[in-house]
């Protein structure tokens, strides 16, 4: 018997490709085939026994008992279930109802999808978890029509049982119900999409997936990020993707600089770099705030806008460069954070380090100077 069993099974992995292991197949129908025989071996030895005390008349009270104690509880379960026969029916068509709208709703959803339905105003990425919330609530209102004819549900045992069974479902779900409700109303708000790049906190990367208990991140290192949607209903949300009046999004970043250079040469300069900066929009034109007047620098801030909200990370560094190599062409100091005087040297590049012998000279002129 094992090895029919065996055999049948290595043929099932082998049809499914290694998905089912044919051994873990073969034990389940080894316990299974295992519990019948031993059922029915039980049952003949038992009712043999009996038959066999029948026959004497000094035993046949241990007979009656030993009938008793088994045949009436089985005689008892086969008239429960026949009288539980009209309720089982009654729970067959409401489960069957139920099956009926969840098919029809898919199918429904699955026209809206394809198009072959269109909704005003509904959104696509709504479709399937508004069909799954619709199945839930069928799923829900079939389980409380059902309720009453469940054997035992009137009760005082089972009553009992089920309200202590919500009491700690109750207790332990806070946090779930929490996300569940934050996670709609992000579904449904119309903040961010599917691929929309966004930060929130310190988080920074694009959506791949929103469920009902957490969005998931891939960051700009290429990390999945998963974020409860509580904290994401309770945090801001900057999307990059989002398009507002047209412009793109205001790229920025902000130098400071020394009292000694004249205002329009460092916003010529800021604007040079800017333009410099593929990515960078030239219309609108790149303009330059000045956001702070400090005790050794000017803080001039340039801005410039660009439609490329997912590769923010990249534009910001190529602007640094292109600022730093047009204040270096024009002998411009940046100052940094801690200034404090000016050194006898300037503190610029004077190298053009593209060339193959960049950095030995470099090193040349810096032994030279020491």
């Amino acid at each position: 018997m094992a090895g029919i069993v065996e055999h049948r099974t290595r043929g099932i992995q082998e049809a499914t490709g290694d998905i089912v292991q044919s051994q873990a197949v073969s034990n389940i129908a080894k316990f299974l085939i295992r519990l019948l025989v031993d059922i029915t071996l039980f049952t003949g030895f038992y009712y043999y026994l009996s038959f066999v005390l029948h026959s004497f008349p000094n035993t046949r009270p241990i007979a009656a008992l030993l009938i008793r104690y088994v045949t009436d509880p089985i005689i008892g379960l086969l008239l429960g279930f026949v009288g539980y026969m009209p309720n089982l029916i009654t729970i067959l068509i409401i489960a069957a109802i139920a099956r009926w709208m969840i098919k029809g709703v898919y199918l429904f959803f699955q026209s809206v999808e394809q198009g072959v339905i269109e909704l005003k105003s509904f959104e696509d990425h709504w479709v399937w978890p508004t069909y799954n919330l619709i199945r839930g609530g069928i799923v829900l209102t079939a389980a409380v029509i059902c309720f009453p004819y469940i054997p035992g549900s009137d009760s005082a045992a089972f009553q009992g049982l089920t309200i202590l069974v919500g009491v700690m479902v109750s207790l332990g779900s806070n946090s779930v119900i929490s996300n569940v409700l934050a996670g709609l109303f992000v579904l449904y708000k119309r903040s961010m999409n599917v691929g929309d790049r966004i930060r929130v906190g310190d988080h920074y990367g694009d959506v791949m997936q929103i469920r009902l208990m957490e969005t998931y991140l891939r960051s700009v290192k290429n990390e999945l990020i998963s974020i409860p949607n509580a904290t994401l209903l309770s945090s801001e949300v900057i999307n990059y993707s989002s398009k507002i009046d047209g412009k793109g999004l205001l790229l920025h970043t902000t130098v400071g600089i020394g009292y000694e250079e004249p205002r329009k040469k460092v916003e010529a300069m800021l604007i040079e770099a800017a333009r410099r900066t593929k990515g960078l929009k030239k219309s609108p034109e790149p303009f330059v705030l000045v956001t702070g007047l400090l005790d050794f620098a000017t803080n001039y801030q340039i801005n410039a806008f660009t439609t490329r909200g997912s590769s923010l990370p990249l534009l910001l560094s190529e602007l640094h460069k292109n600022i730093t190599d047009v204040f270096n062409e024009n002998g411009v100091q940046i100052m940094t954070p801690n200034y404090e005087t000016d050194t006898p040297d300037l503190k610029i590049s004077e190298v053009d380090w593209d060339e193959p012998l960049a950095h030995e000279a470099a090193a040349e002129a810096a032994a030279q100077k020491a």
